[in-house]
């Protein structure tokens, strides 16, 4: 920040981050999983406000991926398993700890998943696959510096699959909304905002936010699934048919009064989400009214 030197704003972020209730890490800090394996303690968002600023904050592309870090030898999960990937493609990655996504392109979430889970790896799959840098696990420095060197880091390596996630500066709310619209108009899932000034820090923060769209749909009630547990007696979801055919249910958003009475086939809801799946299905969906006429 202008007028503040690098310990000023380092300073800063650490208070932020301590009122925050989140540590920041001189070292690629670990938790166990359920199964004893060594989980990663990574930093993790908060969701964006309504008209959220981007000053002060870089801003990326969310990458539709599966999350994994790199302690320099091992490539893990989120939740600590190894990522059975080839060796070619971690023996390529530089001797520094990595945190991005592994990541196949937008929209091919499902497709990624079953590549990068299967326990006997697809060469040819893999092939495919990017691993997206966005942190350095433990490095000093505000982000800013840390993404510089990251972008560094990829240069230097030359590994094909690696690469750094852009980082942009955006001047105000109207230029974030204009390149959440660009991003998921090509298809992307949001944004993600990264404090730009703040050290290395794990947890859930408002160091990072995510921004994603929410979306509206209509369809038509074509049947009713009863409810179990505190729904027994109750709707528990609505079957719905979109105009193109797909069929799914909505199970959440409902009242107590819409669960004892609830629309009746042939009803035309609208209905809101974030995104779709591989196959045209929304994703999130949850039952927001019954249409207008």
């Amino acid at each position: 920040m202008q007028g503040m030197s690098r310990r000023d704003v380092v300073g800063r972020a650490l208070a932020l981050a301590a009122a925050a209730g989140v540590r920041v890490a001189g070292a690629a800090a670990v938790r166990r999983s359920g199964d004893g394996a060594a989980a990663p303690s990574m930093l993790l968002a908060r969701e964006a406000a309504a008209g959220q600023s981007p000053v002060g904050y870089r801003v990326s592309e969310k990458l539709d991926g599966v999350r994994a870090q790199w302690d320099g030898r091992e490539l893990r999960f989120r939740g600590g398993g190894v990522v059975p990937a080839p060796s070619w493609f971690t023996a390529g990655l530089p001797a520094v700890a990595l945190d991005g996504e592994l990541w196949l392109g937008r929209g091919r979430f499902e497709a990624l998943t079953a590549i990068v889970r299967d326990r006997q790896p697809d060469d040819a799959g893999w092939r495919q696959v990017r691993y997206g840098v966005f942190e350095l696990p433990g490095a000093p420095g505000p982000f800013t510096e840390r993404a510089a060197r990251m972008a560094q880091l990829v240069s230097q390596t030359g590994h094909g699959p690696l690469m750094a996630v852009e980082q942009w500066e955006l001047l105000d709310a109207a230029a974030l909304q204009a390149r959440l619209a660009s991003v998921v108009a090509q298809g992307g899932e949001g944004l993600m905002l990264h404090r730009a000034d703040a050290p290395y820090v794990t947890g859930r923060s408002e160091v990072l936010l995510k921004l994603k769209p929410l979306q509206d749909g209509e369809a038509v009630v074509v049947g009713h699934v009863a409810g179990k547990g505190r729904f027994v007696g109750q709707l528990g979801a609505l079957r719905v048919r979109t105009p193109q055919g797909r069929e799914f249910a909505l199970g959440t958003g409902f009242s107590d009064a819409q669960r004892a009475s609830p629309p009746p086939q042939g009803t035309v809801v609208t209905y809101t989400y974030r995104g779709t799946t591989a196959r045209g299905l929304p994703r999130f969906a949850s039952f927001l009214r019954v249409a207008g006429p």
